[in-house]
């Protein structure tokens, strides 16, 4: 929580999404938030998932989960998947902002990687039910895929592997095909961009990474994508997430919005 704030100090984001807290609810830290400005909205049960929103420019219509949408998704997703807190939506100063954490998948062979692609699958319909691509929507998070080779630092190295798979990518495809676009491709589209990188073998210091954290944003959104950031500095030091923030920033005037919405995750 001290390198949150400290990050937090510094960004100063609009709006910022959190995955994988593993906290329960009661043992969010809002008050923390708070002192810095910030209304929080948090899901989780304390054990290994769980997503929160903090918006400095407001938090509304807050919705937990696929919710009373859930039933009519369909699929045979595993109880313990489907019960995951991994998804959280609230509308922050015009925008509806949705943080997202999907499922790792473990590995092609795994229970869990058909779990992880039915849950993008029921993410899509979810989107299709909810929301409608003509307004401001943004997904942030984990998506635990990186969409491209260029957004791994050896693809070789990752054939067979979760992460790059056809299949997952088909389905990061098929939300943009939506109405979503990559909010940080819309800037950059070099590769050796990274957002995460391994605890082991010093793979952070190799700059051996892989693009896995996205900002997918609809169109009136991405029409004010002004400029991009993965704030490597915030990963370096001890006791810091595996991930580094993703920071984008969107032009108001635009996008077409009536105040400057940031987020990152």
């Amino acid at each position: 929580m001290a390198r949150v704030e400290e990050w937090l100090d510094y960004a100063r984001p609009d709006v910022l999404c959190l995955q994988e807290t593993k906290l329960a609810d009661a043992a969010f830290p809002g008050m923390a938030f708070a002192a810095h400005g910030y209304e929080v909205a948090h899901h989780g049960d304390g054990r290994w998932n769980g997503v929160a929103i903090a918006s400095r420019i407001g938090l509304e219509d807050v919705a937990e989960g696929f919710g009373a949408l859930a039933p009519e998704l369909g699929g045979t997703i595993a109880d313990d998947v489907a019960a995951e807190r991994r998804l959280l939506a609230a509308t922050c100063g015009g925008v509806r902002v949705i943080s997202v954490y999907v499922p790792n998948g473990r590995s092609p062979d795994h229970e869990q990687y058909g779990a992880k692609l039915e849950w993008l699958a029921r993410l899509e319909r979810w989107l299709g039910a909810s929301a409608s691509p003509a307004t401001p929507l943004a997904v942030c998070g984990d998506f635990n895929i990186a969409p491209a080779d260029i957004d791994v630092y050896d693809p070789a190295r990752f054939v067979g592997t979760t992460h790059t798979s056809a299949p997952e990518r088909a389905a990061l495809a098929r939300l943009e095909g939506w109405g979503l676009q990559d909010a940080f491709r819309l800037v950059y589209g070099d590769g050796g961009l990274f957002t995460w990188w391994d605890y082991r073998a010093g793979d952070f210091h190799n700059h051996r990474g892989m693009r896995i954290d996205l900002v997918l944003v609809t169109a009136p959104l991405a029409r004010g994508v002004s400029w991009a950031l993965v704030d490597r500095n915030a990963r370096k030091g001890k006791l810091p997430s595996d991930h580094a923030p993703l920071v984008i920033d969107i032009d108001d005037e635009r996008a077409g919005l009536g105040s400057t919405p940031l987020p990152s995750s």
